[in-house]
């Protein structure tokens, strides 16, 4: 091997001439290569000031491409308002393909450490839910000094054996296998209602 003309693949360690087009830092053996790298290599790769042309030596660096993101509609319940709304809620979905809607939902807008959560089967006069939901909420809010959610009291008419405190979000499983979520509405506040007005309720 020829040191100042072949360099190790990245990804392979075969003796390569061709390098990376925006850095030519980085040496891959084919283009296959070069995009198998770039989730790691793109954090690293930034434009050389050599790089005026195009060689037959140098690979086309893939475009960036950012994690796929679908969204859906969750409930939120802020300690602050009177009334839930409806909001959107962004999903990322994992590493391998999934056609499954929103299998992780990103929640950090709303919590500042990991929530808690419950799952509820039960609605209406113990009805089994065929689409269950998730409830998401604070587990510190009461340490932190949280104010007691009034929208959660105010869909319980203050009625609930405990008061909640900090921000609640409820979304709604896609069936019950629960490998991700769909669209949560109002129709889904009764079954919330229960949940809150029970003794068992966090």
């Amino acid at each position: 091997m020829n040191s100042s003309l072949d360099h190790p693949c990245r990804v392979c360690d075969r003796a390569t001439t061709r390098w990376c087009a925006r850095c030519h830092n980085a040496w891959y053996c084919s283009p296959e290569h070069m995009r198998s790298d770039w989730p790691r290599h793109r954090a690293a790769c930034r434009p050389s000031p050599n790089a005026l042309g195009y060689g037959s030596n140098m690979i086309a660096t893939p475009p960036p491409v950012e994690p796929e993101q679908i969204q859906v509609l969750g409930i939120l319940f802020v300690a602050g308002e009177d009334r839930p709304r409806i909001v959107t809620v962004r999903c990322r979905l994992p590493h391998r393909p999934s056609h499954g809607p929103c299998p992780i939902p990103q929640l950090q807008a709303y919590f500042d450490a990991p929530p808690g959560s419950v799952v509820l089967t039960n609605g209406l006069n113990g009805e089994l839910l065929r689409f269950p939901l998730h409830v998401f909420y604070s587990p510190t809010a009461l340490v932190t000094g949280s104010p007691i959610n009034r929208a959660v009291h105010h869909i319980t008419s203050g009625a609930a054996p405990k008061p909640w405190y900090g921000t609640v979000v409820a979304l709604k499983f896609n069936g019950s296998r629960r490998q991700g979520y769909a669209e949560a509405g109002a129709n889904d506040l009764p079954a919330l209602s229960v949940y809150f007005l029970s003794p068992a309720s966090t």
